[in-house]
């Protein structure tokens, strides 16, 4: 976890106790030289004024230089400077505004200002709406004007000083400051603090999530255990990323999605994250990975690509002659057995070959080959982490059967040390995971009378309790805390 520090304008702005916390004048910040390789600072810049070539303004300016991580940054700065410029958040929030005036049973009868700090508001049914500006525009003190005309309205979002706190909001600040900074009034001397912090990405509403909450539970242990310190974070928190050491996504991933978009600002931010963009780019397009796999020699059923503008007959003729019935259509980027298809003559390929065109204009028809279960070799780092067998859902074709009802019910499963597998299935699994990076991956396999052969490699595959970690149970989470240690390490010895 990045230490604090409080900058402030003048020492005697600062009128709450200092137990537990580092306050320091702006211009001792400005004059300290600091070497660019120690750990970064999570400088909170509670200057009075943050206006263009203020204190404030080169408060923030100077944290990013030196590599530390201020709150506001210079891009929230500018971001607030003029009121066009936080234009585009405005009726977000005032529909969030709405809706909470119209749950209240006293609703305000005047225009109103609601004090902020940290994400807290001085007035605890606008909570919401608190915690939406503070997502948006990340000051320590801000300021919601909001006017009443014929429908309630934000006129202004303002940063503020804590010099203008008033006494009577005192301790809300205070309250608000240390559970930001994670001290409490009376620090803890008693147990060591932790040496990193990691950010676990989960959606809470995700039906099948990569991994469970007992799963989730055991990562923390593990992490407590190897002093760092696992905070699990939700889509609304992609300000906060800086914050963190590390960044794990524990959400099935997309491109078109925020998860890729988490993944994307922890690279930019020099943060070990996984799985990194380029994982996510190349293991959620099965385009991307039949060719990747094809061109390594990498075994895998017999594919052929077929491009919405180009299908016709005489490619039609080609796909039957190369791979027979029945036959597997995918969409690139399906998931947990989503947008797969298996067509067993002519009629039924045309079907679901249409029904998949509208969703993507390139598909792939791939050679079916029966297995009772599907190997999955579980690597992080390159090296392998589990080993499990995936049993097809009964009557069912595949290992994940969705119903009509949306009920999705899932295939038996076993899993095994490592090196009780077959060799040669950890060492293809090996080969076609080293083809798309060294983050946490899911290899997918069959072996038959004829080898074994790469179905696709899953960028953030499973790991439940109890399923993936029955083998090694919590020491599985201690090589992926280890492997987040070793990857910060080296991020900041680099």
């Amino acid at each position: 976890m990045a230490r604090s520090v409080i900058v402030v304008d003048r020492l005697s702005d600062w009128q709450w106790s200092q137990e537990g916390l580092t306050i320091q004048t702006v211009d001792a910040f400005i004059a300290e030289k600091r070497a660019r390789n120690k750990r970064p600072l999570r400088v909170i810049n509670l200057c009075r004024r943050y206006g263009y070539l203020t204190a404030g303004y080169y408060c923030s300016l100077l944290s990013e230089s030196r590599g530390d991580l201020p709150m506001p940054t210079v891009v929230d700065i500018i971001d607030l400077a003029k009121q066009g410029s936080y234009a585009y958040a405005v009726p977000d929030l005032e529909r969030i505004l709405q809706s909470t005036m119209k749950r209240l049973a006293s609703p305000p009868t005047a225009d109103f200002v609601l004090h902020v700090f940290f994400g807290r508001p001085d007035d605890v049914r606008f909570r919401r709406l608190a915690a939406e500006v503070f997502d948006a525009f990340r000051y320590p003190v801000l300021e919601i004007h909001i006017r009443r005309e014929k429908r309630w309205r934000i006129r202004a979002i303002r940063p503020s000083g804590i010099n203008k706190v008033k006494e009577t909001l005192a301790p809300v600040f205070e309250a608000a400051l240390r559970a930001y900074v994670r001290v409490p009034r009376s620090a803890r001397k008693t147990r060591p603090s932790a040496l990193y912090e990691l950010a676990v990405l989960v959606d809470p509403n995700e039906k099948l999530p990569p991994s469970d909450e007992s799963a989730l539970r055991r990562l923390v242990r593990a992490g407590a255990e190897r002093r760092v310190e696992v905070e699990i974070v939700t889509a609304k928190d992609l300000q906060r990323i800086p914050e963190f050491d590390a960044l794990f996504i524990r959400e099935t991933t997309a491109l078109d999605h925020h998860t890729f978009r988490f993944s994307r600002k922890a690279e930019v931010e020099g943060i070990p994250v996984i799985d990194d963009p380029r994982s996510i780019m190349r293991c959620t397009n099965k385009v991307y990975l039949a060719e990747a796999l094809k061109a390594a020699n990498v075994p895998t059923p017999a594919t052929e690509l077929l491009n919405r503008a180009t299908f016709d007959d005489e490619r039609l003729a080609e796909v039957e002659a190369a791979l027979g019935y029945p036959v597997v259509l995918k969409i690139p980027d399906g998931s947990f057995s989503r947008g797969v298809e298996k067509a067993e003559n002519r009629k039924q390929f045309l079907g679901f070959a249409d029904r998949l065109f509208e969703r993507s204009r390139v598909i792939l028809a791939q050679e079916y080959m029966y297995t009772p279960f599907d190997w999955r070799i579980g690597l992080i780092g390159g090296e392998p982490l589990f080993a499990c067998q995936y049993f097809m859902s009964r009557a069912h074709w595949q290992i994940y059967r969705h119903a009509d009802s949306g009920k999705t019910v899932g295939g038996a499963w076993e899993t095994l040390p490592v090196d009780a597998a077959p060799p040669a299935v950890v060492e293809t699994a090996r080969r076609a995971a080293g083809l798309i990076g060294d983050g946490l991956y899911g290899v997918d396999l069959k072996e038959t009378e004829n080898g074994v052969f790469v179905i696709e490699v899953n960028d953030n595959p499973n790991i439940d309790a109890g399923v993936e970690d029955k083998v090694l149970k919590g020491a599985l989470y201690g090589r992926v805390i280890d492997e987040f240690i070793r990857r910060i390490d080296k991020a900041r010895s680099g």
